[in-house]
């Protein structure tokens, strides 16, 4: 048997987020799964996707600083959060949870 090498790479979610459809079915997952982390990371991914230059300016922020925020190890504030949601285009809503016990 041969010894081949095989090489990879990371996944990259930003290389995958092609339409507006795509990241707002990719935020609204990591919104039901509650993670502060995980949604942050997730917008990370999406400002990537469109422009990680261009949404920072849009959001009035430095680059540099909005890479920080949105990394794993960042912990943006809550108006940082919107800031960049609205520059993605993107909205938040909320709808009653309902009785699922039921």
């Amino acid at each position: 048997m041969d010894n081949q090498t095989v090489e990879t790479r990371l996944w990259d979610a930003a290389e995958h987020l092609e339409t507006d459809e795509d990241m707002a079915a990719y935020l609204d997952a990591a919104l039901e799964d509650g993670d502060p982390t995980l949604i942050a990371a997730v917008l990370g991914d999406i400002a990537r996707a469109r422009g990680m230059s261009q949404i920072a300016r849009d959001a009035g922020l430095g680059r540099e600083s909005l890479y920080k925020a949105l990394s794993i190890n960042g912990n943006p504030e809550f108006a940082t959060i919107l800031k960049v949601i609205s520059s993605l285009h993107l909205r938040l809503r909320a709808e009653p949870m309902g009785n699922e016990s039921t």
